[in-house]
Order: C-alpha cells, then sequence, then structure tokens
C-alpha cells in the first residue's frame, strides 16, 4: 500500500518530492527517474513496488520501469523481494550519494587525461592551452582531494550514528535496581 501524507502534510510533503525531484532533474538525472528517487525518498517504509510508484506519481509501468532501470543501473536503489513474494520492492540505496562521488575518480580521471592530451596539441601558452591547463589542474585537484574527503564523511557520519544509537539505547539498571529484581540481592560487587 502506497504511502499517503495526511492534511496539510500531504499537499507540502508532495510540493517538497517534486522540488527535489525537480533538483535532481536539473543536476542531469533523468526526469522520471528523479520522480521515483524522490517518492522513495519521501516515503515512509523506505520502499515501494513498481505499481506503488505509479500510482502514486501518476504514470504507467513503462515510464516506472524505465525510471527503475537507469536508477538500478546508476547504484542509486536496491531491489530487494520478500521471502515467498513475487513483487519487488525499489529502495533508495542510503550510501548511493557517497558511492556516486566516491566513484567518480574514473571520470576526473578522463577529464584530466583530456585535458592533458590537449595541453600536447595546443601548449600552455595559448588561449586554448591556458583553458586546458586550469581543467587538467582541476579535475588533479579532485581525484587528490575526494578520497580524503570521503574518509572525513565516514568518520563523521558514523560518530552521529554511534551518538544517536547511544541516544536511543535502554538505560542500564543501576545496582539498586538490581538488587530490587533480585540480581545480586543488592550485594553489591
Amino acid at each position: 500500500m502506497a504511502e499517503t501524507f495526511d492534511g496539510d502534510r500531504e499537499s507540502e510533503g508532495e510540493r517538497f518530492m517534486e522540488r527535489f525531484a525537480m533538483i535532481m532533474s536539473e543536476s542531469g538525472y533523468p526526469r522520471m527517474a528523479a520522480r521515483v528517487f524522490a517518492a522513495l525518498l519521501v516515503s515512509g517504509a523506505g520502499r515501494r513496488t513498481a505499481a506503488e510508484l505509479g500510482d502514486q506519481l501518476g504514470v504507467g509501468a513503462p515510464a516506472i520501469s524505465g525510471a527503475v532501470k537507469y536508477l538500478l543501473r546508476v547504484g542509486m536503489i536496491t531491489r530487494e523481494r520478500d521471502p515467498g513474494q513475487r513483487r519487488d520492492h525499489y529502495r533508495v540505496d542510503q550510501a548511493a550519494w557517497f558511492k556516486a562521488t566516491s566513484s567518480s575518480d574514473e571520470i576526473y580521471r578522463r577529464f584530466e587525461e583530456g585535458a592533458r592530451d590537449g595541453l600536447a596539441v595546443f601548449g600552455t601558452d595559448t588561449p586554448t592551452g591556458e583553458r586546458l591547463d586550469e581543467i587538467q589542474r582541476f579535475f588533479a585537484f579532485l581525484r587528490s582531494e575526494v578520497p580524503e574527503l570521503m574518509r572525513r564523511w565516514q568518520k563523521q557520519n558514523a560518530a552521529l550514528k554511534d551518538r544517536r544509537s547511544a541516544e536511543v539505547a535502554p538505560a542500564q539498571p543501576d545496582d539498586t535496581e538490581r538488587g530490587q529484581r533480585g540480581g545480586d540481592g543488592g550485594q553489591g560487587q
């Protein structure tokens, strides 16, 4: 069953979903893939079937199928199936942004090498060469900095998760409570 927002939150939630999809679309993601990703992102259960996505977005199965294939291919969502069930469920991959950024090294390398090849043709003492030199240096910079940035993110994210886990962990009973429950008879340790 597709989650719907209640009352005022319905229109706010739908507007947010469409705004987020627009951000993705303007960043280069196909429009329908962006809408599917946004719908999965805002779902309370964190997952949807293709039919639920179609109902929520008001589009047909072919549109959902194409969007899902794209999102699976680029690693933004995962597919899962409950034991004994025939329908696939799709879920946002929580690490998708991290993976996408981390895997950009190959893209950065290609731009860096392409610009370097152009420098061999145009030299650094021409306007074209100056532009290519800056491109080459920029992508070399990204390739050297992004891995450290990703390590810092992992450390920061893990620390936040640890803090949140500690905040919701059940309180440990003190010695008095253990004694009252018959633990060590109130004798202490």
